[in-house]
């Protein structure tokens, strides 16, 4: 850009003022190609190079608010995909961001260890239940992390299963392991079929049926508590949760909870499990954890399978990511933790799941609609037909609504701070593009 810069500019007879407009000029083109260097170059998730799918590029946020290069502004309906549950630019996460830089930005955690990372754990493990604590770079890295833990355990007592069950519709992430306990008929996954594990997968109701016939085969069940997210959107009643707490206990099989999707608060209560009065044996968090600052996830164990695995020849748990325990996303998480918990998010996250059941209630008789559901913080449309999303979406963008329909689920996950205006237009945006849809 020097070059560039230079060559527009002659420094000995242009003066200061007209330099500085040339500047400015300049670098205000280069913003405006941002969609055209981002059409060449960038591979967008779940999308093709060039995407075909239209991108919109943002300039800033605040608040519930994305503000895109143009100058217009949306109301985010989707908390950037589940994880800014205080909205965007909190000043304490912002705090915590800016002294943590200044002190230590990242050392690696293999051999050493600091202040943040072991309050972040101490933490999570005060609100789980379960004390063990292995901190990971992404929600997918838990859940490998999960799964080989679960596999780990078994060896230890002797046992070589490293066959999982879980559910039909089911999601825990992109990475392989993760893509193992995938619905693979059901899932973006169905593409890699041949390539992964030939794990076990049910319906709900067949849950406990199912842990009962492969008992003696299975490493581990895995759930997400009450909502399965990009699976379906589908929730559930809390029971297969205590089945399968009864069960796994009573054969000895971790119970592997993935909350990354539904943890600190988005069903209403602080775990999914919560619902069901259950605690798993593995817990697994992400998104929310920083407050949606920082990427961090973790996994959380029950002092008797890390002591199985602790005390056993294998000794160790063999996963170590490059930045695992960065302080920056500890110390951040940390605060959004404290946060969360000394603000009213329970009665917060309640008023918002009645704004939404009032709000959406009067499409379940709409021709186009095939389900109305919410809980929590969760509100969601299931159209009979996948083809609208883009219409739909097109129409919620014109309307000042960020949101990003999947499939036949046209759904929303908003953050706890949200006031009830921006919650207000979201919905009448949702039931307007529907509306529109000929």
């Amino acid at each position: 850009m020097q070059l560039k810069l230079t060559a527009l500019i002659d420094t000995k007879s242009t003066p200061v003022v007209l330099r500085s407009e040339i500047i400015a000029s300049f670098l205000y083109n280069c913003k405006m190609n941002v969609l055209k260097l981002d059409k060449q170059h960038t591979w967008h998730p779940y999308n093709s190079l060039p995407s075909r799918t239209k991108i919109l590029a943002v300039k800033e946020t605040y608040a519930q608010t994305i503000v895109l290069e143009d100058g217009s502004e949306l109301v985010d309906a989707m908390s950037s995909w589940w994880s800014a549950i205080h909205g965007y630019n909190h000043p304490v996460l912002l705090q915590a961001l800016q002294e943590q830089s200044q002190i230590m930005p990242h050392v690696m955690f293999g051999g050493l260890t600091h202040k943040p990372a072991v309050e972040l754990c101490k933490k999570l493990a005060d609100l789980s239940g379960l004390p063990s604590v292995f901190l990971a770079d992404s929600g997918s890295v838990s859940v490998e992390v999960a799964l080989k833990t679960a596999i780990l355990y078994q060896k230890a007592r002797g046992k070589n299963k490293n066959r999982f069950i879980a559910l039909h519709n089911s999601y825990h992430g992109d990475t392989l392991g993760c893509m193992g306990v995938c619905d693979k008929k059901n899932s973006m996954h169905s593409l890699y079929a041949d390539y992964l594990p030939n794990n076990i997968f049910c319906d709900v109701a067949e849950l406990g049926q199912t842990i009962e016939k492969y008992k003696d085969e299975v490493a581990g069940v895995i759930v997400e508590p009450i909502v399965q997210g990009a699976g379906g959107m589908k929730i559930h009643d809390p029971k297969y949760l205590q089945i399968a707490r009864e069960l796994c206990t009573k054969y000895d099989i971790p119970l592997i909870a993935d909350e990354i999707a539904t943890g600190f608060g988005h069903t209403g209560k602080m775990w999914g499990c919560d619902h069901a009065g259950i605690t798993p044996d593995i817990m697994v968090v992400g998104k929310a954890l920083t407050g949606g600052m920082l990427t961090m996830a973790a996994m959380m164990s029950s002092k008797n399978i890390s002591d199985t695995i602790s005390n056993s020849q294998i000794g160790v748990i063999m996963h170590g990511p490059t930045f695992m325990g960065n302080p920056l996303a500890a110390s951040v998480a940390n605060a959004s933790i404290d946060l969360l918990l000394s603000s009213p998010w329970e009665q917060r996250v309640r008023q918002i799941e009645l704004l939404f059941q009032k709000g959406l209630e009067e499409l379940k008789a709409h021709p186009l609609v095939a389900d109305v559901r919410n809980i929590g913080a969760i509100g969601v449309v299931e159209l009979k037909e996948a083809s609208y999303a883009q219409a739909i979406q097109d129409h919620c963008v014109k309307n000042g609504v960020w949101i990003r329909p999947f499939g036949k689920l046209v759904y929303s996950i908003v953050a706890y701070t949200i006031s009830k205006s921006e919650l207000s237009k979201i919905i009448l945006s949702i039931k307007e593009a529907i509306a529109s849809i000929k």
